[in-house]
């Protein structure tokens, strides 16, 4: 089968490599159909995640048909069409019951992480590709919902929603501030009306992803660029404050930006991949009664999500700027890797 394969920081190459194969009884094997790129690839790419070898097979977003199964499987059979949860977790452990599968303790997971594919194990970016624990980590796939939405619940969606908007404790009436208007912090801005969000600000330099965040709910943005961002905010909030800022690029200064705007006994949830230090203020914080979060998203909101989709609860078809083969994955990195010029959201690569 041919595979996106990963060869040290900056090298990425479309090559042959074996079919994916099943190797436990609770394994299941799945022809990928559609699959994507996330932020959290080019991080790879750049070094910053130094636990993904050379040679692994990138990608851990999907939406696929199930070609085998493992006898231990007992909720999908050969034909089902399925989406693939980024997360892969055994269900059994102590934090899979206590619903935190993002840090699953079975074999695969032994660093208590489970994101595993695409990161310990190969991934999505492929052909074919092996899901261990295909009964929770494998989710059936209404025949209405099409695949370029669907492969939005892999990741973005319950990221956005559950360390964004559910870590920052949004309640009915709060103001929300969305620093970083990329496609994890477009899906908080697509869910904080979920748990009714009153004002929604999203702030990015770039305008056109400002202008989707509007077409998503966002009733205020804001340009990063501008010397008075911080003021249109304040001004927005009479002068108190976001009650949540979200964070959701990764780098210090944006994560400053939250701590910068949040009000006393707001929340801060960071949601960005981090590739080097941040310094906390927590000279200024201590005094402020802020609640700052961070998390590994768990994908235990897909199955609600993806009804809310089906439903058409949740307008996301802006989300998909850009369609390629998946033999040219390559030229969907170059595009999505230079977001800036192409305008790049999610890109979608299809068998």
């Amino acid at each position: 089968m041919k595979a996106l394969v990963f060869h040290g920081p900056g090298t990425i190459t479309w090559e042959e490599v074996p079919d994916a194969t099943l190797v436990e009884p609770t394994d299941a094997v799945v022809r990928m159909d559609t699959t994507t790129i996330c932020g959290t690839d080019l991080h790879i790419l750049h070094g910053d995640v130094p636990t993904v070898a050379d040679g692994r097979i990138l990608g851990h977003e999907g939406v696929g048909t199930v070609v085998q199964v493992g006898d231990g499987v007992r909720n999908h059979a050969p034909g089902d069409r399925v989406i693939i949860a980024c997360i892969s977790g055994c269900g059994v452990c102590t934090y899979c019951r206590a619903q935190f599968p993002s840090h699953c303790l079975a074999p695969e997971g032994t660093s208590g992480i489970g994101w595993v594919l695409g990161h310990l194990i190969d991934g999505t970016q492929a052909e074919l590709v092996r899901i261990p624990f295909a009964d929770s980590s494998l989710h059936r796939l209404p025949p209405t919902v099409p695949d370029e939405l669907a492969v939005l619940l892999s990741d973005i969606l319950p990221t956005g929603f559950e360390i964004g908007v559910r870590y920052g404790q949004v309640q009915p009436g709060d103001t929300v501030a969305v620093v970083g208007a990329g496609p994890v912090g477009l899906a908080s801005v697509a869910t904080a009306g979920l748990y009714g969000a009153a004002q929604i600000i999203a702030i990015d330099r770039d305008h056109h992803r400002l202008d989707v965040a509007k077409r998503l709910g966002a009733t205020l943005t804001v340009d990063s660029s501008s010397s008075d961002w911080k003021a249109q905010v304040m001004t927005a909030t009479g002068g108190a404050g976001v009650d949540v800022a979200i964070e959701a690029v990764g780098i210090p200064e944006t994560f400053t930006m939250c701590t910068d705007l949040v009000r006393p006994g707001g929340h801060v949830a960071n949601v960005g991949v981090h590739g080097r230090p941040v310094e906390l203020a927590l000279q200024d914080l201590w005094i402020q009664n802020v609640t700052i979060t961070t998390g590994l998203v768990n994908t235990t909101t897909l199955p609600m999500l993806l009804r809310l989709v089906e439903a058409g609860k949740l307008p996301v078809e802006a989300f998909v700027t850009h369609r390629f083969a998946l033999a040219d994955i390559l030229d969907a990195y170059r595009t999505f890797g230079n977001a800036a010029q192409t305008q790049a959201l999610k890109v979608v690569m299809t068998r």
